[in-house]
């Protein structure tokens, strides 16, 4: 009972939690007789709005045919149960980075979901799921910089690592105080545009979509990130890994699969990513990764060993987010209390090799990464 309530302290005045240790955590995918990973079906996609301090997203990843790469992306916000706030982000990188990003990040007023909470609304902007669970499509005239029409159509399987996609925090696992979900839709074919001053954005290419919720204060739930969306002509790969403060035992959790057009051929929680090569960045003394590489392993439906590997040079960084600059005044204040966090985003976009073995059957084929490596505490 101590410690449930020295995390609701933690909780309410962003205080740093005391060291649970990695029994604290109980990782996706780890429960006895839990699957590698389970299929997406329509009742997954539900935004789940809980009622205590939490971020929930959905993010649709944009690998455009013209090639631009982006992202556009719904923040729900809860503090403390006190405070909801919701805000649309729109960002494009421009080929080779040959100009400095469009981004637009914008709040919401008078949102609201429908009945089965399955789309969102609010004053300019709407994300709606078809009817056959199928397809998203996402509209925004919250900003004159960026006018949003865009569908995304889901071309693979989508996934959860393990049962339920879900980690959960806390000394008694019937109770946890804290939790992570993330669900996949690993491929989709997309189409529409995004207006901007300059001109119209032809985004027809490919895309990766991710819902997830935070359901706990940001910092409290990871210190740091890593983040890899891979699209080729035949392949997707994403991989998200996060490792938890020492409160949680500085543990290590990912989640991650391949698929084609049609196919998953394997997802779960088993990988790897490592920072071959980094430099300290002079601004904040993070290590700023320069060479990466990711594993993926798993095993098909039919009993197959599999993985995926992909790695080398980042190339020049595409941008560098200081979170607390970027972010609207809420999430400033669920962290501003927290000695030790300054969370900042590096992006990069290299083209590389996606090498899948699949038996010993071995595949290569270049395409476009997007990848982020985020440190936080």
């Amino acid at each position: 009972m101590f410690n449930w309530a020295k995390q609701q302290l933690a909780n309410v005045a962003g205080t740093q939690e005391p060291e649970y240790g990695p029994t604290a955590i109980q990782v996706v995918g780890t429960g006895e007789g839990d699957p590698a990973y389970t299929e997406l079906t329509k009742d997954d996609l539900k935004w789940f709005t809980i009622e205590s301090t939490c971020v929930e997203t959905q993010t649709f990843y944009l690998h455009m045919d013209s090639g631009h790469i982006g992202f556009l992306q719904v923040i729900y916000s809860n503090v403390a149960g006190l405070r909801i706030t919701c805000q649309f982000n729109c960002k494009v990188f421009y080929p080779n980075n040959e100009k400095p990003a469009l981004w637009s990040s914008d709040p919401l007023e008078n949102y609201g979901f429908d009945e089965e909470q399955f789309s969102f609304y609010a004053d300019g902007v709407s994300v709606e799921l078809s009817e056959d669970g199928s397809s998203y499509t996402i509209k925004s005239a919250t900003n004159d910089n960026s006018l949003v029409n865009v569908k995304f159509t889901k071309a693979a399987p989508g996934f959860v690592g393990g049962k339920n996609g879900t980690s959960n925090f806390g000394t008694d696992p019937k109770n946890p105080w804290g939790s992570m979900h993330h669900a996949f839709w690993p491929r989709c074919n997309i189409e529409g545009a995004i207006i901007t001053k300059e001109g119209e954005i032809d985004v027809k290419g490919r895309g990766l979509f991710i819902h997830a919720l935070q359901g706990m204060k940001p910092h409290h739930a990871a210190a740091r990130w890593n983040f890899a969306n891979f699209q080729s002509p035949t392949y997707s790969a994403v991989f998200m890994e996060f490792t938890t403060p020492a409160s949680y035992g500085n543990t290590v959790v990912h989640v991650g699969g391949v698929a084609s057009d049609g196919k998953l051929h394997f997802a779960g929680t088993s990988g790897e990513v490592k920072h071959l090569e980094s430099k300290q960045d002079s601004e904040n003394d993070w290590p700023e990764p320069t060479a990466v590489s990711y594993h993926w392993a798993g095993k098909t439906d039919d009993g197959k060993d599999a993985s995926a590997d992909l790695g080398g040079s980042l190339g020049d960084r595409y941008d560098r987010l200081d979170v607390m600059a970027e972010v609207p005044g809420f999430v400033k204040a669920i962290v501003a209390t927290a000695a030790g966090t300054k969370p900042y985003i590096y992006q990069f976009a290299p083209k590389m090799t996606l090498e899948v073995k699949v038996g010993d059957d071995i595949k290569k084929e270049e395409g476009n990464l997007f990848t982020e490596a985020t440190f936080i505490s």
